[in-house]
């Protein structure tokens, strides 16, 4: 494993800043003067009450839209600000204890991109930095407005260095990937030593969807990659009563724990929100119950600590209202929120006590569609964890001191558990 030791720690409050600011959609979009990115700094303290250790931006750079169709690597945003907001935030960050993650994507540019625009003038260099010729140039999935740089290109290996350095050395702590799972794993193995060279403490990971995941971490030099596989089981198995789906899921993520620790999540600012995901509301604890006992570097979207709700939607403008703004703090969150919002602490405060959870490994107990009971284990200590999501009580046989759960009162000893319809129990054996 490769990842910094501050990393045993992390669990990340990510945001999505072009939308969080109110910056895009926007119409007209706002000047740089308005110093959007700094509004991040007033929900710090936020991210400080919730128990995060980190906040994890989404694009910064100065691009034509939603920020993945990167302008400028070299330049905040203007829509965001300038130099000096990022500098800012970065600051504001480090002086609470919170580190900053940056996502970079070097998968592909925007059209407006210097380089771009070159070569459909017809300079060849340009051109070399992008498979195909002028008015072919090859696009990623499909999307005429991204196009898809030449990682074969030492010119481009270069400049992705360049890039990821200028930014650690302004203080970021480290680099989400975009679409890392797109590009040539030898081109990472041809950045990252680089850029670890100069910043031996900052953290990679890379956005990877599906695939062999191991391989991938040992061909690209990733510290981590997204736990997509993890994120699917969760949701479904719940949705669909089949937790043989999950316990499938986690023999896998056993092994991934063996070779590096993923990024774990239950949203993001791609996917529907975890709230309108899963069909049964009382299972949102579920899904954050097993988020915060497996191993992994947690990481929580902004507003589901809230229950925010919102669908992603396959056509343009399809993933406005998973990014939405945000208003100053405090939020008036209702009944609901509020205890999800306190559920979020304490997890968060339980993984702190029992940092082992990092690389914590699992073993099923028992399992069936609708019942599951796991011991998460890791340096010589344990918990036991019970999820129900049936319509009747579901016994379980083991004993140990009930740590936390529906209906059940902590810091009691029991010889044998029951757990509610629909709930959830951890204890410690």
């Amino acid at each position: 494993m490769t990842e910094p030791e501050w990393v045993q720690h992390a669990i990340w409050w990510q945001i999505y800043p072009l939308g969080f600011v109110g910056a895009f959609p926007a119409d007209p979009p706002p000047a740089p003067e308005e110093h959007r990115l700094r509004r991040v700094c007033d929900w710090l303290d936020h991210a400080i009450t919730l128990g995060a250790s980190g906040i994890a931006l989404g694009p910064v750079f100065a691009s034509r839209t939603h920020g993945y169709d990167t302008t400028d690597h070299r330049r905040i945003d203007p829509r965001l600000g300038d130099d000096g907001d990022f500098d800012m935030l970065v600051e504001q960050a480090h002086s609470r204890g919170l580190r900053v993650l940056l996502d970079g994507v070097f998968n592909h540019v925007g059209t407006d991109f210097p380089t771009y625009r070159a070569a459909l003038d017809g300079d060849t260099e340009a051109a070399s930095w992008f498979h195909g010729r002028p008015g072919e140039f090859h696009t990623f999935e499909g999307h005429g407005e991204l196009i898809t740089l030449n990682h074969g290109n030492p010119a481009v290996v270069d400049y992705t260095v360049d890039v990821m350095s200028q930014w650690l050395d302004r203080g970021a702590d480290g680099w989400r990937l975009d679409a890392a799972y797109a590009v040539p794993q030898q081109f990472w193995a041809q950045v990252l030593p680089r850029v670890r060279a100069a910043h031996p403490d900052a953290w990679f990971v890379g956005e990877v969807i599906h695939g062999d995941y191991i391989a991938m971490v040992s061909e690209a030099g990733y510290d981590a990659v997204t736990q997509y596989e993890l994120w699917k089981a969760i949701w479904s198995s719940l949705n669909d009563g089949n937790f043989h789906e999950l316990d499938w899921a986690l023999r896998r993520h056993n092994e991934f724990l063996a070779a590096f620790v993923p990024q774990t999540f239950i949203g993001n600012h791609d996917v529907t929100r975890v709230s309108s995901k899963l069909d049964e509301p009382a299972h949102v604890a579920h899904a954050l119950v097993l988020m915060m006992t497996l191993g992994g570097v947690p990481t929580i979207y902004a507003g589901d600590e809230f229950g925010f709700e919102a669908v992603k939607e396959e056509r343009a403008g399809g993933d406005d209202a998973v990014r939405p703004e945000f208003g100053s703090p405090p939020l008036q969150a209702d009944a609901r929120g509020q205890e999800l919002f306190a559920l979020h602490r304490f997890l968060i405060g339980l993984r702190r006590r029992h940092q082992w959870l990092h690389t914590a490994t699992t073993a099923p107990l028992s399992v069936d569609n609708r019942g599951y009971v796991y011991q998460t284990s890791g340096g010589g200590q344990s918990l036991i964890v019970a999820l129900n999501i049936a319509d009747a009580p579901m016994p379980v046989d083991v004993s140990g001191l009930v740590v936390a759960g529906s209906g059940a009162p902590p810091e009691q000893r029991v010889r044998h558990a029951e757990v509610p319809p629909h709930g959830w129990l951890i204890l410690q054996p």
